[in-house]
């Protein structure tokens, strides 16, 4: 067995154990330099909250483990395929690679893909399901928010 089955394995027994518990199938294992660096299970129905899924989960145990937002080199195996929300976290945080083991086709028949989500993502704004719009708000006394962060020596990771 390579390290990717075995890793996706590890993430396929932690979604088992989180059905058990009477979550849903999803858990997440990240890895850097070979060794597991920290894991999450899906807890919206703990918390209600509707990000707490188990590779946003993964991420933020994955941070603090190593002391840094920046998770580049890391990477992550899902027992599912990540939704567009966690994909778009692990690129943000600098992930070099996703491994999953079920397909959204094998969700689908029970309600576990998010195969529609990511059609309408890749859609125009103007298209998409969700009304979305850029209104330039800003505070008169201090219109630049970015610049100020900018001079602040913030960096351009933030």
């Amino acid at each position: 067995m390579d390290d990717a089955e075995r890793h996706l394995r590890r993430a396929i027994e932690l979604a088992r154990a989180n059905v058990e518990s009477g979550g849903r199938p999803f858990g997440a294992v990240v890895v850097k330099d070979g060794e597991e660096v920290a894991t999450g299970v899906n807890e919206m129905h703990l918390v209600d909250d509707p990000t707490a899924h188990a590779e946003l989960l993964a991420l933020r145990a994955a941070g603090l483990a190593l002391g840094t937002p920046s998770l580049a080199g890391c990477s992550v195996y899902a027992s599912g395929h990540p939704c567009p929300m966690c994909m778009a976290a692990m690129r943000m945080a600098g992930v070099v690679e996703v491994a999953y083991a079920y397909s959204n086709e094998d969700g689908e028949p029970h309600g576990l893909s998010t195969a529609a989500v990511y059609v309408d993502l890749a859609r125009p704004f103007a298209e998409q399901s969700m009304k979305i719009r850029h209104v330039p708000a800003r505070l008169p006394a201090h219109p630049d928010l970015y610049g100020e962060w900018a001079r602040r020596g913030e960096g351009a990771d933030g």
